[in-house]
């Protein structure tokens, strides 16, 4: 699993700030010798959104995740939704499945604060079922769930 977070306040909603933000990767190059578990990538505006990596437990993904014995499927729920974050989310995907060999991508956004303070962020989720090769998220994703909504 690699979890890429991006973060910024309305400093980076236009200009060279948001040049920067919009060229953020949606995947990286997995770390040789990670064989599973969580790769996460933080791109926040406060570093110009120059990634910064570390390596962490499943159980700290923030995405559900029930491997099928029966039928040799992986299913991927959606990912948690944060606290005080919109927009609102009425319906959402309930899940996809993943046979072995597959991966998917779960991107979700969200907007915190209140008044003029508000912060933006953008969490992007690629799921591999199997042992990953060290560019497995750079392709296209067999499952796409995009549950991007309008941050105004």
């Amino acid at each position: 699993m690699q979890r890429i977070r991006t973060s910024w306040t309305k400093e980076s909603r236009g200009g060279r700030g948001a040049v920067l933000r919009s060229a953020a990767p949606e995947a990286f190059p997995i770390p040789t010798g990670v064989s599973s578990g969580l790769h996460e990538v933080s791109l926040e505006e406060y570093a110009s959104f120059r990634p910064e990596v570390r390596l962490g437990d499943l159980a700290e993904c923030g995405i559900a995740l029930q491997e099928q014995e029966a039928d040799g499927f992986l299913t991927v729920g959606p990912p948690t939704l944060l606290p005080g974050g919109v927009p609102r989310r009425d319906w959402r995907r309930p899940a996809v499945r993943l046979a072995p060999g597959e991966w998917a991508r779960w991107q979700i956004n969200y907007r915190f604060g209140g008044n003029t303070n508000w912060t933006y962020r953008l969490d992007t989720f690629n799921v591999a079922y199997g042992p990953p090769t060290p560019k497995v998220f750079l392709g296209e994703p067999a499952h796409g769930v995009d549950e991007r909504g309008s941050l105004r």
